[in-house]
């Protein structure tokens, strides 16, 4: 493995013994002096090995904080590996490095999800970070003493961590709407998550449900490798961008405009829509009316083209209405025509699962996403945050390296009983 384990046992309460160098600082030299737990037992657990768990760990590590990784799969990186194949990076190499390793320029501009993969596990390598694999947490609560979080994991474990840091993904639990019919329908019915590549879909009749980056892309590469007909089911139009235009990465301006009024940044996107995406109405994919950051707020990030326009104004691409159901072999859709593909790919989104790991803290809001994020914790759970659950217009890894600087600090200013700063 690439990654740095130790044994299960090193994070057991009752016995920590601390990993040569785990209370040093950082390769990057950012350590503000060293710092250890009051309860030498109490490391500060990160829940989740993808990205925001590995950066928060190596920022905490940065700060001369021991963290360790809990991560339920085998390897780090479980999410990315399980993506499909043709799937890049929406956001440039140079801007999507974690802290204290850039991403290799040979990976190029629009990194592929296999390089993500191998940057993961060479993150963890290069930073030494102290990763347990297999090890689920499954709920989350405040230790009986009072200092720190109990951590309930896999194989009946109980951790105690002198703060707690949740990373599992925004992207964790495949959601596969209950349409009525669903169980009974006789195609082939898959969520996107299980899809990875054309090729079982070569000369056959596919639906896509879902007009998100991952169904917009789904649908391009079905046409790419030969399906003889994708449609596209579609609920709401999407406000779709260029990935660059002119060597202009959309993620540029999502930089540039992310702090600015709501408003102004949805009139001011309006004219550069028209300028830049031709009208797609004609073809079933009107202009959205309702503004570009309004639906960011929202939670729609727009679709990042990487082939779709061209593929629906060519006709490749087939503009359907929304799926209402399932009959038989039929799909019903919400305009009252009833389509009969012979295999459906869901691209209909993913949920938090928090629910059981910290639903009974009450820091979640009513769509299960946490009421805070990064460097703020809730008022009634100090010591517990949360990484990765936004989707910036910014880019995600940007932010989440942001974020990961962030928590470390805030850890180690507000640790009071839990830390204590060491002299050196």
């Amino acid at each position: 493995m690439a990654d740095s384990s130790t044994s299960t046992d090193s994070t057991e309460p009752d016995g920590a013994t601390e990993p040569a160098g785990a209370a040093e600082p950082g390769k990057a030299g950012d350590s503000v002096g060293r710092v250890e737990l009051v309860r030498r037992d109490r490391p500060v657990y990160v829940i989740g090995g993808g990205p925001g768990g590995l950066a928060a760990a190596y920022a905490l590590r940065a700060q001369g904080v021991r963290a360790v990784v809990l991560e339920k799969s085998d390897r780090v990186g479980a999410s990315w590996r399980g993506h499909y194949d043709r799937l890049h990076l929406h956001t440039t190499r140079r801007l999507s490095g974690l802290p204290g390793l850039p991403m290799p320029r040979r990976f190029g501009r629009w990194v592929a999800r296999d390089d993500v993969v191998r940057y993961l596990e060479k993150y963890a390598e290069y930073h030494e970070l102290e990763v347990v694999t297999g090890v689920e947490v499954s709920r989350v609560e405040p230790a009986a003493d009072g200092y720190g979080w109990l951590l309930h994991a896999t194989g009946g474990r109980e951790l105690t961590g002198g703060a707690v840091v949740v990373a599992t993904g925004y992207n964790h639990t495949p959601h596969l709407p209950d349409w009525p019919g669903r169980d009974d329908y006789t195609g082939e019915l898959l969520h996107a998550g299980e899809y990875r590549n054309a090729a079982p879909y070569a000369g056959r009749d596919v639906l896509v449900v879902g007009v998100g980056n991952t169904g917009a892309e789904i649908a391009v590469d079905l046409v790419e490798g030969g399906a003889s007909r994708v449609r596209l089911a579609v609920r709401t139009a999407p406000h779709i961008v260029r990935r660059s235009t002119a060597g202009w990465a959309a993620q540029f301006t999502g930089i540039a405009v992310r702090h600015l009024p709501v408003a102004l940044v949805d009139r001011l996107a309006k004219p550069m829509a028209k300028v830049s995406v031709p009208d797609l109405s004609a073809h079933g994919l009107p202009r959205p009316d309702t503004g570009l950051y309004s639906r960011v707020n929202a939670g729609s990030i727009p679709v990042q083209d990487v082939g779709l326009i061209d593929a629906v104004r060519k006709g490749r691409v087939e503009i359907v209405a929304a799926v209402e159901g399932f009959e038989g072999g039929e799909v019903l859709l919400t305009d009252g025509n009833r389509i009969e593909p012979e295999a459906v790919v869901a691209a209909t989104g993913y949920r938090r699962a928090l629910e059981g790991v910290v639903g009974h803290l009450g820091v979640l809001d009513e769509r299960g996403k946490p009421v805070v994020h990064g460097a703020r914790t809730p008022k009634n759970t100090p010591g517990l945050y949360f990484q990765g659950f936004t989707n910036p217009i910014s880019g995600m890894f940007r932010e989440l390296a942001i974020d990961a600087r962030k928590i470390a600090k805030a850890i180690v200013r507000d640790a009071d009983v839990r830390l204590s700063r060491l002299p050196g």
